[in-house]
């Protein structure tokens, strides 16, 4: 099944799922909640304000679910990421498992995927995906900050939308395991949203990985986005013009 197909019929599975039990302005009126949680109200993250609610949860898989997955895989082609085989994805915060996914995806890759997340109800969303977009992998319930990485050059580390989510103590644990991994060769892509108002703590990562030989980029994707997409979007009063994302890379 050619890429294309398959996305369109992962978006189509995500609709079905997701609409079974919500009616379509249900979901509106959910993904206008969300989305106001992610801009105004940052701070609830870290306590999982996002995925409070079968509206919130259901709005968060049919619509930034695939909305990341299409940032994640222009990013990695931008970047080169498909030029170096990786035999292991290691998705910290995996959430619904759309990171990993575009990674492998895009790449045509063979990596196993690890999802790590602390909700259960993200770990089944995760591994619904992996089977949906035919990835090789498991997401597992856990504590991102504690996860045992070995550091390895055909290893990759994924963080995507995950940092804000975790408390400040965590995010330093994290960092100094992060900046480890990559002094050992273990690859490392780290994917937020373009903003810089509420991540006071993107410049220490950046510094600190950078010493490491990591890079920091913006990035302005203009793509066609899928007709799902759009019309939930335009329902929901959301401007999407194009893709925009920070990362920190090492690949």
């Amino acid at each position: 099944m050619t890429e294309g197909l398959q996305l369109s019929k992962w978006l189509a599975e995500l609709e079905r799922r997701h609409l079974a039990n919500l009616t379509g302005p249900e979901l509106t009126r959910a993904l206008r909640a969300l989305s106001s949680c992610y801009v105004e109200r940052r701070g609830k993250l870290a306590g999982g304000a996002a995925l409070q609610g079968a509206g919130k949860r259901a709005a968060f898989a049919a619509f930034y679910g695939p909305m990341h997955f299409l940032i994640v895989t222009e990013v990695v082609r931008a970047l080169g990421a498909c030029d170096s085989r990786v035999d292991d994805i290691i998705d910290l915060g995996c959430g619904t498992g759309v990171g990993a996914a575009a990674w492998v995806l895009a790449c045509n890759s063979r990596a196993r995927v690890i999802g790590v997340d602390r909700s259960a109800w993200a770990i089944s969303e995760a591994n619904w995906t992996y089977r949906q977009l035919s990835a090789t992998g498991t997401a597992t319930k856990g504590d991102i900050t504690r996860f045992r990485i070995t550091a390895s050059p055909r290893s990759a580390i994924l963080m995507a939308y995950a940092v804000n989510e975790i408390d400040s103590v965590s995010q330093s644990r994290l960092l100094t395991t992060l900046a480890e991994a990559v002094r050992g060769g273990t690859r490392l892509l780290v994917v937020e949203a373009i903003a810089l108002r509420d991540k006071p703590w993107w410049s220490e990562w950046a510094g600190v990985l950078g010493a490491e030989g990591a890079r920091a980029d913006e990035w302005r994707f203009e793509i066609e986005l899928p007709a799902p997409l759009r019309e939930l979007g335009r329902r929901a009063g959301l401007r999407l013009r194009d893709l925009t994302a920070r990362t920190i890379a090492s690949v």
